[in-house]
């Protein structure tokens, strides 16, 4: 297994160490894992937007196995982010606010919610009405939240999980 690390934005040196530092921790609590589920991946790390970003990758061969660790929905992927953000805190001491990606999985569906962003805010501009999207989890709102204020309209998060959604509004 091999690690690749970037940086791709301006946090502040001591907190990018730290969050460095996270993805280090998650990296290692992550080869176990796969090490233990006999799956080959590599781990890359990042430090994106103020997260410790870290992402098992692998060969085209490879990447049909490893999609198994996101599950149909994510919700297998949200859990393994859950336990590796533990991981991570149980050596800190600090809660994390790692993002965890899996052969693609989130940035397949990030790019997919930008558009039902893109349809949601065109339905608003054209009829003046709040529109409330199909429930969603936290990152999935997050995705939906940016592209909505990226194009200067307002959204806000509502309900009570499993069936919080997003509801986009005129600004």
């Amino acid at each position: 297994m091999t690690r690749q690390v970037d940086q791709e934005n301006t946090v502040e040196p001591v907190a990018t160490k730290r969050l460095e530092e996270e993805g280090e921790i998650a990296a290692d609590y992550l080869e176990e894992l796969l090490d233990i589920v006999d799956l080959d991946g590599d781990i890359e790390i990042d430090v994106d937007h103020g997260r410790a970003a870290v992402e098992i990758v692998g060969e085209p061969d490879a990447v049909r196995s490893l999609r198994r660790l996101a599950g149909t929905d994510g919700e297998v992927l949200d859990a393994l982010q859950e336990l590796t953000r533990l991981a991570v805190q149980a050596k800190t001491g600090d809660r994390s606010r790692l993002m965890l990606d899996v052969a693609g999985y989130r940035a397949g569906r990030r790019a997919e919610l930008v558009k039902v962003a893109a349809e949601a805010i065109d339905k608003v501009r054209s009829s003046g009405q709040p529109l409330a999207l199909e429930p969603m989890n936290p990152f999935e709102r997050k995705v939906v939240h940016d592209a909505v204020a990226e194009a200067g309209l307002v959204s806000d998060s509502e309900g009570v999980e499993p069936a919080r959604h997003v509801v986009v509004r005129q600004a």
